[in-house]
């Protein structure tokens, strides 16, 4: 199981109880294909970036998904083969969240040793630390200092 995101524009002119039919479609077929649905976000109505077809503007629907790539061609056969989207794209995340998922770790790791790091030098801004003194500065580069 892998998992995807597909986002696809409807038609503008298409009723919001027809968008939201064909979700419910998709969903269904997605969960009878042993897929399981994580997230439906409809955002409405938005300009596009360029013409497509004779449509300036779209209706757009975000799912986000868990599933086999067999379940993913049928889904994309049947964007493709409807009359109510215009544009879809599927893109596969687990591997971008794996990734995000090893880097929010390992700033973790490096921000931890860093605290226990200035805790150890008494660095400035910690409690209990001295403070190191701060020099004077003109209130605008370029005047001479105010006494």
């Amino acid at each position: 199981m892998r998992i995807y995101e597909e986002l696809f524009i409807a038609k503008p002119d298409a009723p919001d109880e027809e968008v939201d039919q064909f979700v419910e479609q998709l969903r269904t077929q997605l969960t009878s294909a042993g897929a399981t649905v994580d997230k439906v976000d409809k955002w409405g109505k938005r300009r596009l970036a360029y013409r497509v077809g004779k449509y300036r503007e779209g209706a757009y629907v975000l799912l986000q998904f868990s599933a086999g790539p067999e379940t993913v061609k049928e889904l994309e056969r049947r964007l493709r083969v409807s009359d109510l989207v215009i544009k879809f794209l599927t893109v596969r995340i687990d591997e971008t969240m794996k990734r995000l998922e090893k880097r929010k770790k390992e700033r973790e790791k490096r921000a931890a040793r860093r605290g226990a790091a200035a805790s150890a030098a008494g660095a400035p801004g910690i409690p209990g630390a001295p403070a190191a003194p701060q020099a004077e500065v003109p209130a605008m580069p370029g005047l001479p200092k105010e006494s």
